[in-house]
């Protein structure tokens, strides 16, 4: 690639790699459910122009759901408070503040000061502060009802359709906190992790915000110590331990050893496994020690 265009993609924020085709084809789907359930709802309690207003805000919390469920900016919290506290910031405005345009620019920026404050930034919440100002007088005379009809209602139910379609998938359980990381056993001659405390003071003094948890960066760290490790082939893997190939997707899974076979060539030696959890579970299988090595990422307490 032309250097000039590297620069050009470096600065516009386009990733080197996108997303699997599994997991773009089930954030699509995701996201359509979860919108025909809210889109029903609204339907049922708004006018039609109302509801145009309301459901492009939730159709945005839609995009964070299920197209990265792991953000922090997806989580129940983030979602259910943003709205909430937004809607009732823009009806305040509404009452507050005759001049509509006035209203609805200080709608928008007071309910970003509120949601920094109440820590539960959602971007879609601006939107649902600019409806209560520029919403028809019908939706307007439901002053501070509306965060509790149309939004927390709709809140609920997007979040309760992201839980149980995102639940089937153990790489993408949401919330976050369903969510299992493979925590890595370490020697005593191994240098040790950053953990997950360390790894969110150094974000407060650099006052970074990343779009994943502090969970998930130790997680990259550990994969890329595997890497600068070369994989990790001469490590021993003991029977009754268990294992993680910590892959973001739909193999994700850990192993335990229940067995070894060992035979008068190492290259040969089988290595005995019942899958625990993730892909294929309650499963058993084998293989040789140098293929095992190659899959298992790091080992886990299970």
């Amino acid at each position: 690639m032309p250097p000039l265009i590297a620069r050009l993609l470096r600065f516009a924020g386009v990733p080197h790699a996108s997303y699997r085709a599994n997991e773009q084809l089930i954030a699509t789907l995701g996201g359509a459910i979860g919108i025909l359930a809210t889109l029903g709802l609204t339907g049922h309690l708004l006018d039609a122009a109302d509801a145009v207003l309301i459901v492009p805000s939730l159709g945005a919390s839609a995009v964070l759901l299920f197209a990265v469920p792991h953000s922090p900016l997806a989580q129940p919290w983030a979602v259910f408070g943003g709205h909430i506290v937004s809607a009732l910031v823009g009806v305040a405005c509404a009452r507050m503040i005759p001049d509509t345009l006035a209203a609805a620019a200080l709608a928008v920026g007071l309910a970003i000061g509120a949601m920094h404050v109440t820590r539960c930034i959602h971007p879609p919440g601006g939107a649902t502060a600019l409806a209560a100002v520029i919403g028809s007088p019908a939706l307007q005379a439901l002053g501070f009802g509306y965060a509790l009809v149309p939004i927390a209602l709709n809140v609920v139910i997007i979040l309760l359709v992201g839980i149980a379609f995102n639940y089937p998938f153990p790489w993408r359980r949401y919330p976050v906190s369903l969510m299992h990381y493979a925590k890595p056993v370490r020697g005593a001659s191994e240098a040790a992790a950053f953990t997950e405390m360390q790894i969110e003071a150094a974000m407060a003094k650099l006052n970074v915000v990343l779009d994943i948890t502090a969970e998930e960066v130790a997680q990259i760290f550990e994969h890329a110590r595997h890497e600068a490790d070369g994989g990790g082939d001469a490590r021993q893997f003991v029977p009754g331990r268990s294992y993680c190939n910590d892959l973001p997707g739909p193999e994700w899974a850990i192993r335990q050893i229940i067995d070894e076979r060992k035979s008068d060539r190492p290259e040969f030696d089988l290595v005995v496994y019942r899958v625990v959890s993730g892909a294929r579970k309650h499963s058993v299988g084998s293989c040789t020690r140098a293929e095992f090595a190659a899959w298992a990422r790091s080992e886990v307490h299970h």
